[in-house]
C-alpha cells in the first residue's frame, strides 16, 4: 500500500491491538533500540547497573566491549541509509546472542568458556571493521558474513557460483546451532541464484544423508540476501552430520572486504512502499531485507488501489476493516516467529528461516485475496478469507454442504476454532445438520460471508461455567467466538493449501 494508506492502517491497527500495546518492544525496529553492547552493563542477575561489572573487568570482556561499540559507531557511519537499519538490527542480534552466552559462561565459570566469549567479542569487532571497507563493493564474490554466520561466494563457471555457508551461534548452555552448507547457484529468471545443497555423508554410513534443500541468492543493494527454501518440518529435522539446525542460513550478509567481485551482478535495492531507512517494525526491517519481501508490498499496494473502487460500499468497508487487523497482524508476524513463543527452550534464539517464511507466506496470502477478490460470487460455495480465518465450502446438487476450516488468534496455538460444518442450503439459506440453541451458521452480506454470528453473544456468557447448553465452537478456549466475516477468494496455489492454524 502506499505510505500514507500503509501509515494510517498500521498506527490504527497497533493502537487497537490488544497483543501490541501501541508498539511492543519485541514489535518495534531492532534499529530504534540502543545499538552499545549490554554485556557489561548488568549485574549477574541482568539488572542494569552504571559502570562495568566485576565479571566483566575480571576477563577483560569490557576493554573488547568498548573496541566493538567503537567499530560499530564507525561502520554505521560508513553504511548507505537504506542499509543501515539492517545493520543495527544485525548488531542487535549480536548483543541478545551474546548476553545469553555470557549467562551461561558466569555461573559455569569455566576457563575454556570464559575464552570463547572473549573470542566472538574479538571476532565482532573485527568483521565490523571488514564491513566498513566493504560497502560499495560490487559483484557476489567474495566473504559476506553477519552475527549469526558467514558465507563465500565463488565463481565456478560462466553465470555460476559455489556458495560455502558456515553458521555459529552460541546462546549458551546447549543453545547453539553450528552448521555447513555448500552448494552451487545458477541465474534464475527473476534476478535469484539458486540451487540445491549437498549434504554431508554420515560418518557411520548407515543413516541415511539428508535430502537436500534449496537455497537462493541475490544481491539486495549493499547487502548478499540468502534464503533457504525449505518447509519448518523440514529444516528442522535435516539430518547432516555438519549441520545441526538450518534454522539460520536465511539472512542478510555484509561484505567482509572492499575489493569488487569479479562478476558482474544487478546491486540494485528493491523498495517497498515505506522508506527502509526508517522502518517502523521488525517486520519492516526484514521486509527492507529481502527483494521478494519488498516486492510483496509493491504487489499488496497496487492490488489494494486497484480492488477498492470496484466494491460497493459496505463491502469496502468491512475489507478495509479487515485489513486494518492484517496489517496489525504482518507486523506481530514476523518478530512473533523470529523468536517463537512456544519454543520454550529456545525462544532466545533467532529462527531466521521460519520467521521470513511465514511472513512471505502471509503476504502471499493477502495478494492472493486482493488479485483474486471473487466479488461476483453467487451463493455459498468456494474458499473464503479473513485477517483471522479460512473457510472452504462445497455445495452438491441436491444442497448438502460440507464446510472445513479454522479462524485463529495470532501466534496463539489455544486461541483457535475449527470450522467443521455440515447441513444443506435451501432456497438460498444454510440450516446446520446440527440444530441446537447455537448452531453453526453461514450467510451471505453483499460480498462477504458471516459465519457463526449467534456465537460472538454466546460467547461472552461462558466464564466461569463448567456446562453449556449452546456447545461451544471453540474448544481449547470456550470463550473465544467462532463468529468471523469473510471475503470470497479465487482458487490460488497461495490460499488452496493453507497453512497450519498457528499464524
Amino acid at each position: 500500500m502506499s505510505a500514507p494508506v500503509r501509515l494510517a492502517l498500521l498506527a490504527a491497527a497497533l493502537l487497537s491491538s490488544a497483543t501490541a500495546n501501541a508498539m511492543d518492544d519485541f514489535l518495534r525496529a531492532s534499529s530504534d533500540g540502543p545499538m552499545a553492547m549490554a554485556l557489561c552493563a548488568r549485574n549477574s542477575d541482568g539488572s542494569k547497573i552504571e559502570g562495568t561489572s566485576k565479571f566483566c573487568k575480571g576477563a577483560g570482556y569490557d576493554k573488547l566491549v568498548a573496541a566493538i561499540d567503537g567499530s560499530f559507531a564507525a561502520t554505521v557511519a560508513k553504511a548507505p541509509a537504506n542499509i543501515r537499519p539492517l545493520l543495527k538490527r544485525d548488531q542487535a542480534w549480536f548483543n541478545e546472542m551474546v548476553q545469553e552466552a555470557a549467562y551461561t559462561v558466569e555461573e559455569a565459570d569455566e576457563a575454556e568458556l570464559r575464552e570463547n566469549l572473549a573470542d566472538t567479542l574479538r571476532k565482532r569487532a573485527t568483521v565490523l571493521d571488514d564491513f566498513a571497507r566493504g560497502f560499495g563493493r560490487g559483484g557476489l564474490t567474495g566473504a559476506w558474513a553477519n552475527a549469526l554466520g558467514e558465507v563465500n561466494v565463488t565463481a565456478v563457471e560462466a553465470g555460476a557460483y559455489r556458495l560455502d555457508a558456515e553458521l555459529n551461534s552460541d546462546y549458551g548452555n546447549d543453545k547453539h546451532w553450528r552448521c555447513k552448507l555448500k552448494t552451487t547457484v545458477k541465474p534464475r529468471p527473476d534476478g535469484w541464484l539458486s540451487g540445491i545443497t549437498t549434504p554431508a555423508q554420515p560418518s557411520d554410513g548407515a543413516a541415511k544423508p539428508a535430502d537436500p534443500v534449496s537455497i537462493k541468492l541475490r544481491r539486495q543493494g549493499d547487502t548478499l540476501r540468502v534464503v533457504l527454501l525449505a518447509t519448518e518440518e523440514k529444516w528442522s529435522s535435516f539430518n547432516d552430520p555438519d549441520c545441526d539446525r538450518l534454522g539460520q542460513v536465511t539472512g542478510t550478509y555484509f561484505a567482509r572486504a572492499s575489493r569488487d567481485g569479479t562478476d558482474k551482478t544487478d546491486t540494485g535495492f528493491v523498495t517497498p512502499t515505506f522508506d527502509c531507512a526508517r522502518p517502523e517494525t521488525a517486520t519492516d526491517e526484514e521486509i527492507c531485507a529481502d527483494p521478494d519481501l519488498a516486492t510483496n508490498d509493491q504487489r499488496l499496494n497496487r492490488a489494494w488501489k486497484a480492488l477498492l473502487p470496484r466494491l460497493d460500499d459496505a463491502t469496502r468497508r468491512a475489507l478495509t476493516d479487515d485489513q486494518r487487523h492484517w496489517v496489525s497482524s504482518q507486523a506481530l508476524q514476523y518478530p512473533e516467529f523470529l523468536h517463537p513463543a512456544w519454543e520454550k527452550q529456545t525462544s532466545a534464539m533467532h529462527y531466521t528461516v521460519f520467521g521470513r517464511d511465514r511472513l512471505n507466506g502471509l503476504q502471499r496470502e493477502r495478494i492472493a485475496l486482493l488479485e483474486g477478490f471473487d466479488d461476483k460470487r453467487v451463493g455459498l460455495a468456494g474458499t473464503w478469507l479473513a485477517y483471522n480465518a479460512i473457510l472452504k465450502i462445497t455445495v452438491d446438487k441436491d444442497g448438502s454442504l460440507d464446510a472445513q476450516g479454522w479462524k485463529w488468534s495470532q501466534a496463539d496455538w489455544k486461541g483457535g476454532c475449527d470450522y467443521e460444518m455440515s447441513g444443506k442450503v435451501q432456497a438460498g439459506a444454510f440450516r446446520a445438520s446440527d440444530q441446537g440453541k447455537n448452531p453453526d451458521t453461514l450467510e451471505r452480506d453483499h460480498a462477504t460471508l458471516i459465519v457463526n454470528r449467534l456465537d460472538d453473544a454466546f460467547a461472552g456468557k461462558r466464564e466461569g461455567k463448567t456446562e453449556n447448553d449452546d456447545e461451544a465452537k471453540c474448544k481449547r478456549n470456550i470463550t473465544i467466538s467462532s463468529t468471523a466475516r469473510l471475503f470470497p477468494a479465487k482458487p490460488s496455489e497461495d490460499i488452496d493449501n493453507p497453512r497450519g492454524s498457528i499464524r
